[in-house]
């Protein structure tokens, strides 16, 4: 007796759309419809968001096409960027204005604007979404916010150093560190006491700054240096343990997404370092024209999305053939750029 085994599937293929079965049977349909292929595509690709910091405004990218496809006005100086913990919203930080724009990370569309955040240069949830923390940078200082899931109240505001830069929540949520560029200092402070537990005097003008997923080591990019400091923070004072040397100006970094790699942007180099944080080496490097600076990474890891500042575009590096494969118009002084089709954040 013969047994029939049928299998049911649909795979794309140019413009057309094959069902069929494993028994010699073969139905495909052929739909002619690019427009719609392209729609359903472009609708299901989240935006990439690039901040131009000089323009008061963020550029819509749209990854399929790789146009702009809408600028949106913010307030002045939006230099960083972060998702909601509930991830219905984008917060864009607008330093000059005192301000936070709210945007869908999927559509673009604003949603609100909250004022009365004194200048917002940097922000950053803590992992169990009950802090919200800015960085000052013009205004000496750091704030510590209450987040209820909407609403944002000021808890503390904390002196520091000279022109806090970036901010790291360790994964406990009990301890943020932020870098002062001018005073070339790492500060710590105990976020539910909101008081400074120390300081650690690093290289010149010490800027973004990255936690190894252990919580013992912390990564300072030295934009005044030619490469990344290493802390030891296992214990009641941080120690420094290394300079990775990575290119001039180090500034931005982004996790690999493997728990093992963080890339970190070197701006006067114009050159990516991708770092081994488990080993502290450089593992390999990638050109990224105009003053490379902050970037998002594609799911699969494969493409660095980073803002060349000086170009006023927004450049997309394959890592396997470490080329710039394309570049695209944004405007002045392009700084945060975000995604929420990423690789992971570790």
């Amino acid at each position: 007796m013969h047994q029939r085994f049928e299998f049911f599937g649909i795979f794309w293929k140019w413009n057309c759309v094959n069902f069929f079965v494993i028994d010699h049977h073969l139905v495909r349909r052929c739909l002619l419809l690019p427009g719609l292929l392209a729609g359903a595509l472009a609708q299901a690709a989240a935006p990439i968001f690039v901040l131009n910091s000089l323009d008061a405004s963020v550029s819509v990218i749209d990854p399929v096409s790789w146009t702009e496809t809408r600028r949106i006005s913010t307030g002045k100086e939006p230099h960083h960027l972060y998702l909601t913990p509930d991830e219905k919203s984008l917060i864009i930080a607008n330093a000059l204005s005192d301000s936070l724009t709210f945007v869908d990370p999927k559509t673009a569309a604003v949603q609100r604007t909250v004022t009365g955040i004194i200048d917002p240069y940097q922000l950053r949830f803590s992992p169990d979404m009950k802090w919200f923390v800015t960085a000052a940078n013009r205004l000496n200082h750091v704030d510590v916010y209450r987040w209820d899931g909407s609403s944002l109240t000021l808890v503390k505001r904390i002196a520091t150093g000279k022109t806090p830069s970036h901010l790291w929540i360790d994964s406990t949520s009990r301890t943020i560190y932020s870098t002062m560029q001018d005073s070339d200092e790492l500060v710590a402070i105990d976020i539910n006491s909101q008081t400074l537990k120390w300081r650690q005097p690093t290289g010149s003008l010490p800027a973004d700054v990255f936690g190894t997923p252990d919580n013992k080591f912390l990564l300072i990019g030295l934009t005044g240096g030619d490469g990344v400091e290493v802390y030891d923070i296992s214990g009641s004072q941080a120690k420094k343990v290394k300079l990775i040397k990575t290119g001039k100006g180090a500034h931005s970094f982004r996790a690999a997404g493997d728990k093992r790699h963080v890339f970190v942007s070197n701006r006067v180099a114009n050159t990516i370092s991708k770092i081994d944080y488990l080993s502290m080496t450089v593992v390999d490097s990638y050109p990224a024209p105009s003053g490379p600076d902050d970037m998002d990474l594609s799911p699969d890891g494969r493409f660095i999305y980073v803002a060349s500042r000086w170009a006023k575009k927004l450049s997309v590096i394959d890592t396997q053939s470490r080329t710039v494969v394309r570049q695209i118009p944004v405007g002045k002084s392009p700084h945060g750029v975000w995604t929420l089709d990423h690789a992971p954040r570790q």
